[in-house]
């Protein structure tokens, strides 16, 4: 027997699946590169909304055929796609109620994404039951591991205010940005909604496990939540009284597994980015008593709709008595 790897091996062995990933390739390509060409050509209106959604289904494709022409058994990959093209037909049929400007054409286009949803929904299907044929034995079949992020922070402020602070779970949608919504359901449990890259929303329910005032909060999803999560938070007193730090420890099982994970980093919706950009936004609202805004965004106190936050650390007084000196002599 050989050792001796050959570079086909690396790919995909169906080649159904081959033929998917060459017309990923076609299509994001055109996508990502000439976006307001692509929306004109399936009727749509070419403007700046447009040509993003328009590239970062570009993006989406490249990645999959990335994942497909990479992966022997790409099982996974192929689940990208067949949500990706229920998220296409999602946009496409949008467009429709909204008014296209050439109906013709986005009927067209929802046509050719119909046929290439069928055609991955029934490679997924062959992939499936080939791996079960094989008794499961694939790497790639296996759940995939729980992705885990932690940040810290300090804020000055005690650490019963910040325990009292952060039980309000009502109040996240404030500086997280990815939370639409979160409905307390019971003394312990509660309802969230978020945002997920592409504009997908997930929602799950919760309940905490763990509460111990002042010091520690943790909390898990319940059985059957779409969205597998556990994380806890801990307050513990700064040195020298410079306040309280935070430190926040989250495992979670992302939609579509490692896909689902892939697409958010490549969007800018990667974990732990969004971790210490959230604990930056809570500090300046318990600092200052809100986020700090500029021109860049003006849409509101929401975390979701705030663009990336500075930390907020006061100027130390010597500092500011200098900026004030300077700015009253010219």
């Amino acid at each position: 027997m050989s050792s001796t790897s050959k570079t086909g091996d690396a790919g995909p062995q169906d080649p159904v699946a081959k033929g998917l990933g060459v017309f990923s390739f076609a299509l994001g390509i055109p996508q990502t590169l000439a976006p307001g060409r692509m929306t004109r050509l399936i009727g749509v209106r070419d403007d700046a909304r447009s040509r993003m959604l328009m590239r970062a289904v570009g993006v989406r494709e490249l990645v999959a055929g990335v994942g497909i022409f990479t992966d022997r058994r790409p099982t996974q990959w192929v689940w990208a796609r067949v949500a990706g093209d229920t998220m296409d037909l999602a946009l496409l049929g949008s467009a429709l109620r909204n008014g296209s400007k050439s109906p013709a054409r986005t009927l067209a286009a929802t046509g050719a994404v119909t046929g290439a949803f069928a055609a991955d929904v029934v490679d997924l299907v062959r992939l499936r039951r080939s791996s079960d044929g094989n008794g499961g034995g694939d790497a790639q079949g296996g759940p995939e591991p729980p992705v885990q992020v932690t940040a810290a922070l300090t804020v000055r402020r005690d650490r019963d205010e910040l325990y009292a602070l952060w039980r309000n779970f009502e109040s996240f949608p404030d500086f997280m940005i990815h939370l639409e919504d979160v409905r307390a359901t019971g003394e312990k449990t509660s309802h969230w909604k978020a945002r997920g890259p592409l504009g997908m929303t997930v929602e799950w329910d919760a309940e905490i496990i763990e509460d111990v005032p002042g010091e520690r909060i943790s909390w898990r999803s319940v059985e059957g939540s779409k969205v597998d999560n556990s994380g806890s938070v801990r307050f513990v007193q700064a040195p020298a009284g410079q306040g309280t730090e935070i430190h926040v420890d989250m495992h979670y099982s992302p939609p579509a597994g490692a896909v689902g994970a892939t697409i958010a980093k490549i969007f800018g919706e990667e974990p732990a980015i969004q971790l210490k950009d959230d604990l930056r936004r809570f500090k300046q609202i318990v600092e200052t008593g809100e986020v700090v805004r500029s021109d860049g965004s003006p849409e509101g106190q929401l975390g979701r709709r705030q663009l990336k936050q500075r930390p907020a650390h006061p100027l130390p007084d010597d500092e500011l008595a200098a900026a004030s000196d300077a700015g009253g002599n010219p």
